[in-house]
């Protein structure tokens, strides 16, 4: 089972269960995206730990705490002392690089169409690669939809 269909609940047999079963490339290639996006051979300017605090942040931003606890886990595996509070939303680090990382990953979950030319600009200027702003990118557009997902399944599941 994906963690798509655990943290939604997904009943073995149901209704929603086989429908699941007839897209299982999709949950395939959202499990795929998962490891490419949060533990990728070659992380760039974004650790591993960096990244699942990151995610951790964002699921919490969109109340899905459930969501935030598979990230935890790898914020705890990561054992980046540096980067491990910014799990939590309303927390930032003095370094002015991760602070601008952690300022926009916030703004594309929270307000996205917010985001302009400027803030990237902005990572540009505290030493953030164009690589790293994309893979920044791919990690809020992956958990928003992880969010989305789950949220769309719950309620489809509650149906039946």
């Amino acid at each position: 089972m994906t963690l798509i269909e655990t943290l939604a609940a997904v009943r073995p047999g149901s209704a929603l269960a086989e429908a699941m079963e007839k897209r299982a490339e999709i949950l395939r290639l959202s499990e795929a995206a998962h490891d490419a996006v949060l533990l990728p051979r070659d992380p760039g300017g974004l650790s591993h730990g960096l990244r699942a605090a990151l995610a951790a942040r964002m699921a919490r931003h969109n109340g899905n705490e459930a969501l935030a606890d598979p990230y935890d886990d790898l914020v705890e595996r990561a054992a980046e002392k540096s980067t491990a509070l910014l799990a939590q939303p309303g927390t930032n680090v003095d370094d002015g690089r991760t602070a601008e990382i952690v300022r926009h990953a916030d703004r594309l979950t929270l307000a996205p169409r917010e985001s302009t030319r400027d803030h990237i600009e902005a990572l540009r200027s505290v030493g953030v690669a164009d690589a790293d702003i994309v893979r920044l990118s791919e990690l809020a557009a992956f958990v928003n939809y992880q969010v989305r997902v789950i949220a769309g399944l719950v309620l489809i599941g509650a149906r039946q």
